[in-house]
């Protein structure tokens, strides 16, 4: 790993020597600090990665890069609020932020999108050019949808990007925060491996530098005589018309001796499109959707050039729904597998790729469907993907009628039918109130989770409907106070037959807050010297005691 960082980290060094006037970009990083983050990698904890990563990283800042740091979940548990720029954005401050991120004890939620709009807010992304890199192994916990802050932020702007780093995310975790990147013409890369994770934050690190333009090309000595002398053009099939559009790209290529690429002359967007080159010989390159191919093409003196691009290549809408007859499910995941490659979308998304047979999923929630059909040359299909879901929304109360609203609560979903040893399949979990899946139909078990009080209430799911389910927990709060006390202990009223009492919870802080399902209990109160007080209290439901320890 030492060799990769080495020579990721001359690359940001030899920026910094080839392009000595530069204009400073003011980014922030913004580092997961979420529970989740003590998970190993061969061994070793994300967080303890992340951190060397980012002191080898950031070595070798230009002095004028003006660059600040944030993080998140790292004081408390299920707070969606813990958010905190622990480091102003401003010149040199590798080596504060290394040592900030040293300081960082993952313990909580993941509101990555709060936090991207908070540094977002931080660079007055709204008057200025600002970017943010995020570094998450985790998906947005706390009802943000990343993809909708994305386009906020992207129309609000000046010039606003978001580099998203997914550390550890499987590839379909990925697609789920891709967009907080594409959607503000930033970036999404992968990192399942210090390595990786090296790589991806020096890129994006890189990117924040910007040179200033170069200067204008000395005029040509003599005009040419013709407007231009190159216009290819391209057709979805043979005999078919030019394509019209603006999103065509081409790039035009010396051609070497041999007929390979050369070194690259010029580039530009459209159907058609024109520009006037030397006489000689060059390689012309489309994209066109997922469509690529090139030609050899001879430009002659005082002649246009005009080579024709036959692309094979069929234009595909996808609409993905979660039940018949609703809106388009704007969230879904949808996928093209077509010959030679794949592409991906969200809700209804259009696609140009090679004629043949191809198949086309969406996932809305827990519902995937799937579809394989053949597409020929020039063809323009439309499909409406149908996953057959239902909706579910979970909440938890206190006692029946009164509502769970703390952002702690924690939800499981599970099917309901269990495997030969006992198990149950989980296929969704959370955390707040009001937490909602797309389930296919069937029967399923929610489980609910407050502090140390749990309840499981079934369900039924059918196509196209949407229910509410609520598990009762027959808790009540105790909050306590113990001035002065250096630990506090929670066990339950009653030892057991061995004179063993279960803990229900402990704190280091003088006062501390725990749901507990109804019963009697005991709070022992360490002091300093070995001193101990022990105070008995009972729990009713949809109640809220107050304890004092003097």
């Amino acid at each position: 790993m030492r060799i990769l960082q080495s020579l990721v980290l001359a690359a940001v060094a030899a920026l910094g020597f080839l392009l000595p006037s530069v204009a400073a970009e003011r980014a922030i990083i913004v580092l997961d600090g979420s529970g989740s983050m003590w998970a190993q990698i061969d061994g070793t904890a994300r967080i303890t990665i992340a951190r060397e990563t980012l002191n080898d990283v950031l070595q070798s800042l230009p002095d004028d890069l003006e660059l600040g740091f944030m993080t998140y979940g790292h004081r408390e548990k299920g707070n969606c609020t813990d958010i905190e720029l622990l480091v102003p954005p401003a010149p040199g401050m590798g080596e504060a932020i290394g040592a900030a991120a040293a300081d960082i004890n993952p313990k909580g939620m993941t509101p990555l999108s709060d936090a991207v709009r908070m540094a977002a807010e931080e660079l007055r992304y709204t008057e200025e050019r600002a970017t943010v890199i995020l570094i998450t192994d985790g998906l947005e916990t706390c009802e943000v949808d990343p993809c909708d802050l994305g386009f906020e932020l992207e129309s609000a702007g000046i010039d606003f990007t978001t580099h998203v780093v997914g550390f550890g995310l499987s590839d379909d975790e990925g697609r789920q925060v891709a967009c907080l990147a594409e959607n503000t013409g930033g970036t999404y890369l992968p990192a399942n491996d210090a390595d990786a994770l090296t790589s991806a934050l020096t890129l994006t690190v890189a990117e924040v530098v910007e040179p200033e333009p170069e200067p204008e090309p000395a005029p040509e000595p003599e005009p040419v005589a013709l407007e231009f002398n190159l216009s290819p053009e391209a057709v979805m099939a043979e005999g078919g018309e030019p394509i019209v559009r603006s999103g065509t790209a081409w790039n035009v290529y010396e051609a070497r001796a041999d007929g390979s690429r050369g070194e690259g002359v010029t580039y530009g967007y459209g159907n058609p499109f024109e520009t006037s080159l030397e006489p000689g010989d060059y390689i012309i390159a489309i994209k066109e959707g997922e469509v690529e191919m090139e030609q050899a093409v001879t430009v002659a003196a005082e002649e246009v050039a005009r080579p024709r691009f036959i692309l094979n290549a069929a234009t595909v809408t996808l609409r993905a729904y979660a039940a018949e007859g609703g809106p388009v499910a704007e969230g879904a995941a949808l996928n093209l597998y077509y010959p030679g490659g794949d592409t991906y979308g969200y809700g209804e998304e259009t696609f140009i790729v090679p004629a043949g047979e191809v198949t086309a999923t969406a996932k809305v929630g827990q519902g995937e469907v799937s579809e394989t059909f053949t597409i020929a040359a020039g063809e323009t299909i439309e499909r409406d993907l149908v996953a057959g879901v239902g909706r579910v929304v979970v909440n938890a109360a206190y006692v029946e009628g009164m509502k769970v609203e703390a952002g702690g609560l924690g939800v499981n979903v599970f099917k309901a039918s269990a495997s030969i040893d006992g198990s149950r399949e989980e296929v969704g979990y959370g955390f707040g109130p009001d937490t909602g899946y797309d389930l296919p139909p069937g029967d399923y078990v929610a489980v609910v989770k407050m502090d140390d009080a749990t309840a499981e209430v079934a369900f039924t799911v059918e196509t196209g409907k949407s229910v509410e389910v609520v598990g009762v927990l027959e808790a009540g709060v105790v909050a306590i106070t113990a001035a002065g006390t250096d630990r506090l202990n929670i066990y339950s009223g009653k030892a057991d037959i061995q004179g063993n009492r279960k803990e229900f919870g402990y704190s280091y802080d003088e006062e501390y807050q725990q749901t507990l399902p109804a019963g009697k209990y005991v709070v022992v109160a360490h002091f300093p010297d070995d001193v101990e007080k022990e105070v008995p209290f009972t729990v009713a439901a949809g109640d809220r005691v107050d304890v004092t320890v003097e």
